[in-house]
């Protein structure tokens, strides 16, 4: 789908492209791409490069166009109810008084970003400025689907304090490969901002606005890795936390072993069919007995006292 954008007290649909208007490129047919390729001679390797799912961020210029691949983040519900967090390669074009943007998946960053625009009634905004006002937009949803990472964190944690079972012990998991993909995208984000403000240096463009991107890009790969490190932490507290767990059970199931072991121990050597002097005496059942349970009762109290039981 091709749509065609001008910010005028925020960002309004038009019919027909427009100099300096956004052409805004959402999961594209072939017929799109060919259109682009035709009327705007529009870089189509790059362009296709956005359609890999595992394509790294990064900025080149070829041909007057400058091209830059970010990473956005999205998200996505299972079957089951539960969020699936992701990111996914957006492309931004800039030749001339053409901006393109491509995304071959379907994501509510660039629909919100018109919205905000609407409500904040935001005037102009210049090819330069759409894109890192876009690039900031991306770090803003990062920093939000990191707060609801941080809210699943925090029920995964309280469910693991009433029972340590798998699915709680996977969810963890979970939100650990999460933040892998989170810290991995705005890593290269952050590569792409660098090189850019190398290409930027003598254009035009809103310097506020590239400071406010490198703080959200900055606070968000920063959020990123401490709650990354949190979840390592908890992970490995709650594998000593069950190591210690299951030592204790052996511990005391050996001591019970131990245990058992007298009464069987004694019933067998008098079990035996040899002469052993107490064939023919009537109490030798009754003491056998006895003095089995005292050494049951010895070595419970020797072990208690030593913490063994």
């Amino acid at each position: 789908m091709i749509e065609f954008w001008k910010c005028e007290s925020g960002f309004k649909q038009l019919s027909e492209w427009q100099s300096d208007c956004w052409i805004q490129v959402t999961a594209p047919t072939e017929e799109e791409l060919k259109e682009l390729e035709t009327r705007f001679d529009a870089p189509m390797d790059f362009i296709q490069d956005a359609e890999d799912a595992e394509e790294r961020p990064r900025t080149e210029s070829e041909a007057g166009w400058l091209m830059t691949l970010l990473r956005v983040p999205s998200k996505e519900v299972d079957s089951d109810g539960d969020s699936i967090y992701s990111t996914m390669p957006l492309a931004l074009l800039i030749h001339g008084d053409v901006f393109i943007s491509v995304c071959f998946y379907r994501n509510e960053m660039v629909s919100d970003f018109i919205r905000w625009t609407n409500r904040k009634m935001i005037e102009e905004r210049e090819r330069y400025d759409l894109m890192l006002s876009l690039f900031l937009s991306s770090s803003v949803w990062y920093l939000k689907y990191l707060k609801q990472m941080n809210v699943m964190m925090k029920a995964a944690e309280e469910a693991l304090e009433d029972s340590m079972d798998n699915d709680r012990l996977q969810q963890i998991m979970r939100i650990e490969k999460f933040l892998v993909y989170f810290i991995t995208s705005l890593r290269g984000n952050e590569v792409v901002l660098v090189r850019l403000k190398k290409h930027l240096r003598h254009l035009q463009y809103d310097e506020d606005l590239l400071d406010d991107v490198e703080v959200e890009l900055q606070q968000a790969y920063t959020t990123a890795n401490i709650y990354s490190e949190v979840l390592e932490r908890q992970r490995s507290s709650y594998s000593s936390i069950i190591s210690n767990n299951l030592n204790a059970i052996m511990k005391r199931l050996t001591t019970i072993t131990i245990i058992l072991m007298i009464p069987a121990a004694i019933s067998g050597f008098f079990g035996m069919n040899v002469p052993n002097g107490l064939e023919h005496w009537w109490p030798a059942f009754g003491c056998i007995v006895v003095f089995t349970l005292i050494l049951i009762i010895i070595c419970y109290v020797i072990f208690k006292r030593k913490n063994l039981f």
